[in-house]
């Protein structure tokens, strides 16, 4: 291990010793914001200090197996002990490695999911109802909340436009690396001559802003347009004009909301949107600039690269960024989607580790 990882970790320990005598102060105790505040700062170490004591710790043991090494009857069993510890402290090194990369600050946070219709007409608004049930089934599974934002019906079963906030511990880290094109390759029930057609659908993943109101956002740059809302008739039909489009005019960003019947709940909805969109804007071109200066295969930020291809007749998903095919294309659709969404985050680690040991 590198002599400026070891000194690292050393001021991770001795932070975590710090933290955890005030966490134990009754001074501080009585104070809950500040108990708060510690005790979050005190987690986001915690791992790392456990793992980096463990290592200290076989470390103490190899040495102690290199004396016994001198011992001819004790040889061939220290020998084969510390084959084993040095197993284990690569394991635990590669851990560290990964839980010192720098976080991205967003991670944590709710996201909001936007689906769109592409190329393709009815098959691909079909599609974007297929993603929409997929992640709506991987939310269900990790027990987050998924809330309507907006939702444009196409044809039969299909959507020309999906928007939905997905509430939940982790949901954007988890979820960002779904930005791009989605590509499906399959028979329509509409061709009789049993051709498959290619049908796209696009994804963008973006992370929710803390509370945001309206003293948050320049409103001189937002025009606020309300309308009534459309519905299926009857009872259910909107009399009063609680639809809301806002504009952001210096970016040309258009978001509405008519799921619910108050304007000022669709209004709130509608900036918390824009202002997800706003920053997304900007940290995409973070992202590229990244991407480009490493050569990344994930995490670009690029919303019209073609990312997945969903091969209906050969069972398959197909991920162009990791060169990875999965054959199980019903459990993927019906939220079954860790072992791609894992895969991905490894590779963006693999990407960070390697851009340090370079640097």
């Amino acid at each position: 291990m590198k002599e400026s990882i070891r000194k690292s970790l050393i001021n991770l320990q001795q932070k975590a010793d710090e933290l955890s005598k005030k966490l134990s102060d009754p001074t501080i105790t009585s104070d809950i914001s500040k108990l708060t505040s510690l005790n979050k700062e005190f987690s986001e170490i915690k791992d790392v200090v456990q793992n980096w004591t463990e290592y200290q710790d076989i470390e103490g043991t190899i040495a102690e197996l290199d004396n016994l090494l001198k011992d001819e009857d004790m040889k061939d069993m220290a020998q084969e002990e510390k084959l084993e510890c040095e197993e284990k402290l690569q394991v635990i090194e590669a851990e560290i490695m990964v839980q010192l990369l720098p976080k991205d600050k967003d991670d944590k946070r709710n996201s909001f999911l936007e689906l769109r219709a592409g190329a393709g007409g009815d098959e691909a608004a079909i599609f974007v109802g297929d993603l929409y049930r997929m992640f709506s089934r991987y939310a269900e599974r990790n027990r987050w909340k998924t809330e309507k934002i907006k939702e444009v019906v196409s044809g039969p079963g299909g959507f020309k436009e999906v928007v939905l906030k997905i509430i939940g511990s982790d949901s954007y880290g988890k979820l960002k690396f779904e930005s791009g094109v989605h590509r499906v390759q399959r028979v329509p029930l509409t061709e009789s001559q049993g051709r498959i057609h290619t049908s796209t659908a696009t994804v963008a993943i973006m992370p929710e802003m803390d509370d945001i109101e309206e003293k948050d956002l320049d409103m001189s740059e937002i025009r606020v347009d309300t309308y009534r809302a459309s519905g299926a008739g009857g009872q259910h039909v909107n009399k009063t004009d609680s639809a809301v489009r806002l504009t952001h005019e210096p970016t040309g960003i258009v978001v509405e909301c008519q799921e619910d019947r108050s304007q000022h709940k669709n209004k709130a909805k509608a900036l918390a949107l824009l202002s997800a969109k706003i920053y997304d804007v900007e940290k995409q071109k973070v992202e590229q600039e990244k991407a480009s200066e490493r050569k990344s295969l994930v995490g670009t930020g690029d919303r019209s690269e073609k990312i997945r291809t969903y091969n209906f007749p050969q069972g398959r998903i197909t991920d162009h960024r990791l060169k990875l095919t999965l054959y199980n294309i019903e459990n993927f659709l019906d939220g079954d989607i860790d072992e791609m969404l894992d895969s991905l985050k490894a590779q963006s680690n693999a990407e960070k580790l390697l851009e340090i040991q370079e640097s």
